[in-house]
């Protein structure tokens, strides 16, 4: 009767937590959860033809682009492509569809420049970012795939007055043509061609007065460049990063003032890792300013015909981060599938890369090889496009936790220890996917939100006053931590703390030695970061695991099962919905409208330029808490909804799936 009375008293819990959930419902979002994207260039005689393409291959969200910015002559003469829009925009939504418009944010090319007497440079060399000796950011044919011989590329700084007045007002027009939003492209600083990776630009006049300004330093001067032990030097890293989202702030401000509705996009290639720091343009930090942010990422491999299976979960780790960045905003992820491998068709390609996508929430674009427009197979996106519209509820409404495992994104701990922070994160990240544990990304701005119980910070060196004050506050209320490495032994400026204030807080002593864990009532501590030693595991063995299927009795499978064993036994921590596969399937499990959904990516036996399709995933099995009216459902990607059976023991449904291919969805109602 005991036993029974719990088991009741969780379904009735779990049944409230899933009747919350689902109050957030389709209602609350607009349409930039539900695109479809494809990419078009825009003129004047070409709309008919983009409005035929979008109705054959179920495109919705079509992204056009005439660069109304990013060429000098019709960023100073801008109304032949502003008419191109309004007319675009017409019939885009005559279709009922929507539309938004390409433009580069900080670069400029003058066509043809060397045949003319006024090009950008010419006229506004002072407009342009340099480098600390003064060179500035102007470039010819050749130094990118699409500079043209003779054209003049230039990069220009986000503190020249006189231009950004102009823009702004580029885009307040682009607003008035009807189009649905603007997607700026590259706002960077020129730390990405040749030559200039290591600058840490810009020191032009501009840039060099506003740092001044905000903190009373001469950046050519007063700072060490590139070290990270500098105070300096630090000012000037929070200094780029802020500088650029503050930019794009003032770009979604201005397309707001005229039409209220009005989505500003960023395109943003750095994801989670160091590069973030040195172009500057921080994902993190820029969801907090746009509607959307355009993720260009790479991790991995450029291509997902180039990924071997770890390289899908570094893929995967870095979209789950993206998703938790947005809080509720959509992220787009204009990344590229194939192209030219002889051994993978474009089919197969486009499918894993779209599944992938789908099982992480986040919204896909189909564009050929490297470019933002086109195919590498318009039979493939009409199929894969029509199945996402059928069934688009499945993996855009809001995911909620049920009852997750958080594990802690610090920003400023990347900002100034990315090459330490990444690969524990990463490892913890592939031991909470490859476990099948449900887990929740925690980050500085919602962790006064999180109310899981247990919560890891992997490596977390810098943690802030108030972030170590809800942390202290959260373990007080009786959660737990597993820390790892020398968390908390920074502040969130860099400075080293002579105490370590979470050691205080947990009660480890500071002369604790290289022990492999030390376990307490509410935290289990690694002085030897686990993570590290997972994602190094993972680096070396996992593609040949997946290949082989043999992992028993290996390193890697005793981590897997000693990190779940700590969890459970140390911490007492006990998953609501429970799944029995192999580490080489990623799985992310959460609420959607207060049903347990478990998502699916299988990664098996995939191998880089040689084979896109998986070793099929048997004998996985799913557990949700349930009753004798609950109901099993599965969709397999680009499949169909079936009913399946389960067996009801102890309040718990439980299941065996269908062997999963690519992948699959799974809940219980």
């Amino acid at each position: 009767m005991i036993t029974l009375f719990r088991t009741g008293l969780i379904i009735i819990l779990l049944s409230c937590i899933f009747s919350a959930f689902g109050q957030n419902t389709e209602g609350s979002q607009n349409w930039t959860h539900f695109v479809r994207i494809a990419g078009h260039g825009l003129n004047m005689d070409n709309t008919d033809q983009i409005i035929e393409s979008v109705r054959e291959t179920h495109v919705f969200g079509i992204e056009t682009d005439n660069s109304l910015t990013g060429y000098y002559e019709s960023f100073l003469q801008p109304e032949e492509k502003l008419e191109a829009m309004r007319i675009m925009a017409e019939k885009a939504h005559a279709l009922g569809n929507k539309v938004f418009i390409y433009t580069e944010g900080l670069e400029t090319i003058t066509a043809n420049a060397d045949q003319k007497e006024h090009t950008f440079y010419k006229d506004h060399p002072d407009w342009l970012q340099r480098d600390i000796a003064g060179n500035p950011a102007v470039f010819g044919g050749g130094t990118a795939f699409w500079i043209d011989e003779g054209d003049e590329d230039v990069w220009i700084s986000p503190y020249a007055m006189e231009w950004r007045e102009i823009f702004m007002g580029r885009i307040r027009q682009i607003a008035a043509t009807g189009m649905d939003g603007v997607f700026v492209d590259i706002p960077y600083w020129m730390t990405h061609f040749d030559g200039w990776e290591d600058s840490w630009a810009s020191f032009d006049n501009y840039t060099l007065a506003a740092f001044k300004a905000v903190t009373g330093l001469n950046a050519r001067t007063d700072i060490k460049l590139g070290d990270f032990n500098d105070p300096g030097f630090i000012k000037w890293v929070d200094f780029r990063i802020r500088t650029l989202t503050e930019f794009m702030e003032e770009v979604a401000e201005n397309g707001r003032s005229v039409n209220p509705d009005f989505v500003t996009i960023a395109e943003i290639y750095p994801g989670i890792e160091e590069a973030a720091v040195r172009v500057g343009a921080d994902v993190y930090e820029m969801y907090q300013v746009v509607d959307v942010v355009a993720h260009e990422y790479s991790a991995g491999g450029y291509k997902s015909a180039d990924r071997n299976p770890v390289d899908w979960f570094a893929f995967m780790t870095g979209m789950y981060s993206f998703r938790a960045f947005a809080e509720g905003k959509a992220s787009w992820m204009l990344t590229y599938s194939w192209e030219n491998h002889e051994k993978i068709s474009a089919a197969d390609a486009m499918e894993n890369l779209m599944m992938s996508q789908l099982m992480a929430g986040t919204n896909c674009w189909d564009a050929a090889n490297h470019v933002m427009s086109g195919s590498n197979d318009y039979k493939a996106r009409k199929r894969i496009f029509k199945w996402i519209s059928e069934h688009e509820k499945s993996f855009y409404m809001p995911r909620h936790p049920i009852k997750p495992i958080g594990i802690y994104f610090s920003q400023k701990t990347r900002n100034y220890f990315a090459d330490e922070f990444i690969p524990s994160y990463r490892g913890m990240m592939y031991l909470l996917l490859q476990s099948h544990l449900e887990f929740q990304i925690v980050t500085p701005r919602t962790l006064n939100h999180f109310s899981g119980e247990v919560l890891i910070l992997p490596d977390v060196k810098c943690l802030g006053e108030q972030e170590l004050s809800e942390i202290k506050k959260y373990v007080g209320s009786g959660h737990r931590l597993v820390i790892t490495g020398e968390s908390g032994a920074y502040d969130d400026q860099r400075r080293r703390r002579s105490d370590n204030p979470l050691h205080t807080i947990l009660g480890i002593q500071e002369s604790v030695g290289e022990e492999a864990s030390i376990s307490g009532t509410n935290f289990i501590y690694y002085p030897v970061c686990s993570g590290k030693t997972y994602y190094k595991i993972c680096k070396k063995d996992f593609n040949e695991f997946s290949l082989s299927g043999t992992y028993n009795d290996s390193q890697m499978e005793q981590d897997l099962k000693n990190f779940e064993r700590k969890l459970r036994q140390d911490l007492q921590y006990e998953p609501a919905v429970e799944v029995s596969a192999s580490p080489f399937v990623s799985t992310h499990i959460a609420a959607v409208n207060g049903i347990p959904y478990v998502y699916f990516a299988n990664f098996r036996g995939l191998k880089a330029k040689e084979n896109a399709n998986q070793i099929p995933e048997k004998n996985v099995k799913v557990t949700f808490p349930g009753n004798e009216k609950s109901q099993i459902y599965i969709l397999e990607f680009l499949g169909e909804v079936k009913k399946i059976k389960g067996t009801l023991k102890d309040g718990k449904i439980s299941c065996t799936l269908p062997e999963i291919k690519r992948g699959m969805v799974v809940w219980c109602q």
